[in-house]
């Protein structure tokens, strides 16, 4: 077994493993909660006992009466009650961020419903402390008689922690200074403009990402134009990877290529654009205020624009946005696998060697080349339409940097020296 084999085996092991750890925690966690939220008249309890800081908490609420249980709503107040304990007794929190109420309404849970009720809004503001926790609420519940009581439910006490240090790392080096530079794009924008002020996030980003992802592509390109060559030599010396991998070697070492060139550029890249994607889908939150490193003019959370193109950017767009982005993958994706001078057989396979890429090479290519923009395509189907333009204006700049990519290797100059090192390659070998 080569290399390349055992990695993706150790690889696809390691996705198995975790996704079914995910799901039997998942099922463990499901008949606990289902257990507790089947008890009184309404089932209340978090959706966890432990918390970081700034962590969003959730409330599960279940209706196990027979008539209709209304959540109602007081907005821009916390959904429910929130109690710390502080020097031997509970003492309520309160909260009321600059929030749009404009459109806040009560929910109706009808017998058997449930819900989840989300304190994203309030987070930093009530559970910033540290210490123990509870949430409660008082309401009118129906008996078997049809008459009505005044009940108190509270859910489970649960912990707020200090969170870790690599969490802290996260947010000082990548999230916060991010998150600010787009609120500052935002404020000076006119209109307050969400929309234009994350292209130019992205083209922010991406221009200081410019070299190590450039040196990506090329990597990458040098990696297409040597693979014919590379696959000559285990046709020549089958069987014996010594040899194999002495010769292929060679070739690096002749045409300057590192084999994790064209990876470990965009894993620099990854721990950004990871922060950079949070930033856009949960930053415009009031609650977000306290991670600002001054303020900005006049700027405020209702002021900002949200509306782009047609498109309301903190909501999902379930069909023309996610077609823009998976097309504008799969023209990126093509431009990377794009060689000129070099035709394609049937099988999908470049020409133009001796023996040119396998078969088992070019379907991989091919279902990567397919595949890849309808994953992105239904990822961005699920989130706000903010994510999507992130992506979109990120991917359009990969589009134009791939282009004078390609520009560079097609010159005629590129071209001989590549094929003048092949040749003294083989020369050497023989």
């Amino acid at each position: 077994m080569n290399k390349n084999s055992l990695f993706k085996n150790i690889l696809l092991f390691l996705v198995v493993f975790l996704v079914l750890n995910f799901i039997f925690k998942s099922c463990q966690s499901s008949e606990k909660q289902a257990s507790i939220l089947d008890q009184g008249d309404i089932g209340f309890m978090t959706d966890d006992t432990s918390y970081s800081r700034n962590k969003d908490v959730t409330v599960e609420i279940k209706n196990n009466t027979a008539t209709d249980f209304v959540i109602p709503q007081d907005c821009p107040a916390e959904p429910f009650d929130v109690f710390h304990y502080e020097n031997g007794e509970w003492v309520q929190i309160t909260s009321q961020p600059e929030l749009d109420c404009s459109k806040a309404v009560s929910y109706t849970l009808k017998p058997g419903e449930e819900a989840k009720v989300p304190y994203d809004n309030w987070k930093h503001a009530l559970f910033s402390r540290m210490g123990r926790f509870k949430i409660s609420f008082t309401t009118q519940v129906a008996s078997a008689d049809g008459q009505t009581q005044e009940k108190t439910f509270v859910t489970n006490e649960f912990m707020v922690e200090e969170e870790g240090i690599l969490t802290k790392l996260w947010n000082g080096v990548l999230y916060r200074p991010i998150y600010n530079t787009l609120i500052f794009l935002i404020s000076i924008m006119p209109g307050h403009d969400l929309g234009l002020a994350l292209i130019l996030l992205t083209i922010i980003i991406r221009t200081i990402l410019l070299a190590p992802s450039h040196k990506a592509m090329k990597a990458q390109r040098k990696m297409q134009e040597i693979q014919p060559k590379i696959e000559e030599i285990k046709q020549k010396y089958k069987g014996d990877q010594q040899k194999i991998a002495q010769e292929t070697m060679l070739i690096w070492k002749t045409q300057k290529v590192n084999p994790l060139g064209s990876c470990l550029p965009l894993l620099l890249q990854f721990p950004v654009l990871i922060a950079l994607f949070w930033v856009v889908q949960g930053g415009l939150n009031p609650d977000n205020t306290y991670l600002f490193y001054t303020t900005y003019g006049d700027f405020s959370f209702s002021s900002i624009t949200t509306v782009f193109l047609g498109l309301d950017l903190l909501k999902i767009n379930l069909y023309v946005l996610p077609l823009i982005i998976g097309l504008l993958q799969f023209g990126q994706m093509k431009l990377a696998m794009y060689q000129k001078g070099k035709k394609k057989d049937a099988s999908g396979s470049v020409s133009g060697s001796a023996s040119g890429a396998p078969k088992e090479m070019a379907m991989a290519s091919n279902m990567m080349l397919y595949a890849m923009p309808v994953l992105i395509a239904i990822f961005t189907a699920q989130l706000p339409a903010a994510v999507g333009v992130y992506w979109g204006a990120s991917t359009i700049y990969g589009i134009v940097q791939q282009i004078f990519v390609n520009r560079s290797f097609d010159k005629p100059e590129n071209k001989s020296n590549s094929d003048d090192v092949a040749v003294r390659v083989i020369e050497n070998k023989s």
